[in-house]
């Protein structure tokens, strides 16, 4: 039971007008519990679970952890759990690769040769065990967290970087036309858990464009975590001290256009 790899173009353009519930009911019906996951971390993830949920209320769930999240996020993850009563896969980095990195170049390489080698080690490589377990993911990507680079993320496709053991890799992304604001308003509407990280966006109606003080909006590991000031777009708060076309960690390079 999975979708036709060559029907994918076609279903990209059927479904890219329809809500998120449509797009994961597809997903859902189309794989067997085990073939498929939610990739989850943040706002747009929980958002896909509770959704989920109402279609499978055993839909599967993974997540990343990379050693370097903020207290609230664990606390986070916890309360997801939780509240859903599913299990939350925890995929971490690999331990030699994490202790030759740090014993070569300290804790924080990434503020003077950029974040791509620590993303490598703790994101990019665990995301390929865990996607090596499925034939399908849904992510939380959305088209304008990165106007420049994110602009064509399609709500179905064939995965463009990764691959599943049996091969193809089928990638949703239901949330790809949402925008920031709409993602928290469906969080305060359904009283779905947050990240306390959130809570001021949150509490300020969801709309980061609005606020007139920081707040956290795209959250990350904590050391490449800063607040969003006013009027900067959600992606400057990551990894602040790299040029603004590096602000990716590589979990979605095949959707990422070069500027």
């Amino acid at each position: 039971m999975s979708l036709v790899p060559e029907n994918i173009p076609a279903l990209a353009t059927e479904f890219a007008e329809k809500p998120p519930q449509a797009i994961l009911e597809l997903a859902l019906r189309s794989y067997s519990r085990g073939q498929i996951a939610i990739s989850f971390s943040g706002a747009e993830d929980v958002v896909l679970i509770d959704m989920a949920t109402k279609i499978d209320p055993q839909v599967r769930v993974f997540t990343l952890d990379t050693g370097r999240l903020h207290t609230e996020t664990y606390e986070f993850l916890e309360r997801v759990r939780n509240h859903y009563g599913i299990p939350v896969e925890v995929y971490f980095p690999q331990v030699e690769a994490v202790q030759r990195l740090v014993a070569q170049k300290g804790f924080f390489s990434f503020y003077h040769d950029g974040h791509k080698e620590c993303c490598d080690i703790r994101k990019v490589e665990p995301l390929k065990r865990a996607l090596r377990t499925v034939n399908a993911w849904v992510t939380g990507q959305r088209k304008d967290q990165s106007p420049g680079t994110r602009a064509q993320v399609p709500v179905i496709q064939i995965d463009p970087t990764f691959r599943s053991e049996s091969g193809v890799l089928v990638k949703f992304n239901p949330l790809a036309t949402w925008s920031s604001s709409q993602v928290f308003e469906y969080i305060r509407a359904n009283d779905v858990p947050v990240n306390e990280l959130h809570r001021t966006l949150v509490n300020a109606g969801g709309d980061y464009q609005t606020l007139n003080i920081p707040a956290y909006i795209s959250i990350g590991c904590q050391p490449c975590t800063t607040v969003l000031l006013p009027g900067e777009h959600e992606r400057a708060a990551r990894w602040r001290w790299e040029e603004s076309t590096k602000k990716e960690c590589g979990l979605h390079a095949g959707n990422i256009a070069q500027p």
